[in-house]
């Protein structure tokens, strides 16, 4: 049977004795995490929690936007723009990159992430999920741009996915194989 640990136990393991991430990219997967339990919790209200249907809007792509997938890349927003760890971030639900505002300090990495995919398949209760990508910022440069984005795959300092369904689910890299977590809804970790 495999060891089960929390993800902040994963974290700061890899971290403290496998020295694979800085404590910035802890804190940073962390907050995404955290990010993830609040849409969890507005999935899973569907219907209760008025978070259903369409958003009147299209995306970047094209597809239509619900109301879901507005909600979830506005908490991603919200949860990781203030802590320091981020210059920018960049999403599916938005035409350009968000770079981090003045008032909070700027950080080393940038997310990339799409807040909920599969959001087509809301109404028909099927699982959906969150997949982010965590780059370091390049060169030392003060300002971002999109170019700053476009890195190839092997520069990632971290990438994973959540899936929300029957059981919410983490599953996360930071370099060196895959860790997943589930979400213990009575305890919150």
């Amino acid at each position: 049977m495999a060891k089960k640990v929390s993800l902040t136990q994963y974290l700061v393991e890899q971290q403290r004795e496998h020295g694979r991430i800085p404590s910035q990219l802890r804190l940073l997967i962390e907050v995404v995490a955290r990010a993830c339990k609040h849409i969890a919790i507005a999935v899973n209200k569907g219907e209760l929690g008025d978070v259903m249907g369409s958003a009147g809007s299209e995306n970047v792509q094209g597809e239509v936007q619900k109301k879901l997938d507005i909600i979830s890349n506005e908490v991603l927003i919200e949860a990781n723009e203030w802590g320091g760890h981020l210059a920018a971030m960049a999403s599916e639900e938005m035409d350009t990159i968000h770079v981090v505002p003045n008032r909070y300090p700027q950080g080393e990495y940038l997310l990339l992430f799409d807040p909920l995919d599969g959001s087509s398949n809301i109404d028909v209760n099927v699982s959906i999920g969150t997949i982010f990508s965590v780059l370091r910022k390049v060169g030392h440069h003060h300002g971002v741009a999109e170019e700053d984005f476009l890195q190839a795959g092997k520069n990632q300092a971290a990438a994973g996915y959540c899936i929300y369904g029957p059981q919410t689910m983490l599953v996360l890299t930071v370099g060196a194989g895959v860790a997943m977590f589930t979400l213990d809804r009575e305890m919150g970790s």
